[in-house]
């Protein structure tokens, strides 16, 4: 399991969606919640990486360490990435991030059938010089901003 995950880290940092594509199941889950994406299915996962790595060109990633149990697999690493474009509605200053990232994989047949990525959307925001509640309302709507910038009362009871 692990040497597939690292196959496809390898294959990411290269920005090589084809050979990103050969580890993939046909059933395929892409998720990554900071973005609040999700990709099914070949041709979807195909589209979300080549959609990726035009807003992050210089991408790569280093597994650090992993946990496995049973069909899953769970790694922790690091990834360097520059936010380019305005995908996100932001004018990015250019510099390359540096994050800690985590990664839930599932598999099936011998493949990757599911990768759940995960890394801290603020902090990208805040290495590329860009607001994240410029990039969330592009990403999520106002609404979605709104409600995570909302003061909470407390319930009496």
């Amino acid at each position: 399991m692990f040497e597939l995950a690292q196959a496809l880290a390898s294959a990411k940092s290269r920005q090589d969606v084809p050979a990103a594509m050969e580890l993939f199941h046909r059933d395929m889950v892409l998720d990554a919640p900071a973005f609040g994406t999700r990709a099914q299915g070949r041709a979807a996962n195909e589209g979300a990486l080549t959609g990726f790595f035009a807003s992050f060109p210089d991408y790569q990633v280093a597994l650090e360490g992993h946990a496995a149990d049973g069909d899953a697999l769970v790694c922790w690493g690091t990834v360097k990435m520059t936010m380019t474009g305005d995908r996100f509605g932001v004018h990015p200053n250019g510099r390359r991030a540096e994050l800690p990232v985590f990664i839930q994989f599932a598999f099936k047949d011998g493949l990757i059938a599911g990768e759940r990525f995960f890394f801290d959307l603020s902090e990208l925001c805040a290495q590329s010089g860009v607001s994240t509640d410029a990039v969330r309302r592009k990403l999520f709507g106002a609404a979605a901003v709104a409600a995570s910038t909302a003061e909470i009362e407390p319930i009496h009871r």
